[in-house]
């Protein structure tokens, strides 16, 4: 991998963002490793958790790098779209648990997919959450639209959603779009804590109850996975 980093530790597996010089920014090699990171946790033997981060000392990820995007051609930008909706899905249904460790700015595909966790952390001395999608003129598709439902706070994703308004991590933790909030010495270890508290449930017993709450995700990569 030469923008992520999987790595095992007392059972949980962590998966660290590296390309913090792009802001972690989306493309379609980003998203397949992603995938691999992915498959490889499904096939851990045993109860385990995914936690999610970034190396980078104030950014997340920034979503998709658009300047590339443009940059493909038809069926590239077609191709890009179901590998990361795809990876969306997949992140949501993981058969494990999942920690989003929020370390710093985490922008439209980025918050898009810390949605997609089952928890979130954050930052309580920098960084934000933004779905700036209203202001630079992206809709969201019907898959990305079902993933940020998934935050429970839905007045606050209203006005994420049609606003664009970048909150700060306390504001999150206040309108319940992340668990907590930690500072920068103390948010891995907490991520790691949360992680190993999930990990020790039945991870089938948790995946089967977790995506029994997630049907639309469901349809959405079953449809995905048909269409290859």
């Amino acid at each position: 991998m030469t923008t992520m980093n999987l790595a095992l530790k007392d059972g949980i597996h962590i998966l660290t963002l590296t390309n913090g010089d792009d802001d972690n920014r989306f493309t379609t090699p980003v998203v397949k490793e992603y995938l691999a990171a992915l498959d490889a946790v499904e096939a851990y033997k045993g109860n385990t958790a995914l936690v999610l981060t970034s190396e980078h000392e104030k950014t997340f990820s920034t979503g998709i790098n658009l300047d590339w995007l443009t940059q493909q051609d038809p069926s590239g930008r077609t191709e890009f779209l179901v590998v990361f909706e795809t990876l969306l899905c997949r992140f949501a249904l993981l058969r494990a648990p999942t920690v989003a460790c929020i370390n710093g700015n985490a922008y439209a595909g980025g918050g898009i997919l810390a949605a997609a966790a089952d928890y979130r952390i954050m930052r309580s001395d920098r960084g934000r959450f933004c779905f700036p999608e209203v202001n630079i003129n992206i809709p969201f598709t019907q898959i990305t639209n079902d993933i940020v439902h998934l935050l429970p706070n839905k007045h606050a994703l209203k006005n994420m959603m049609l606003t664009g308004v970048a909150y700060t991590g306390e504001q999150c933790v206040e309108l319940n779009i992340v668990e907590g909030i930690f500072p920068t010495e103390e948010l891995q270890a907490a991520a790691f804590d949360l992680a190993k508290t999930l990990a020790s449930k039945d991870r089938n017993t948790y995946s089967t109850i977790r995506n029994l709450m997630r049907p639309a995700i469901s349809a959405h990569l079953q449809q995905l996975t048909d269409s290859k």
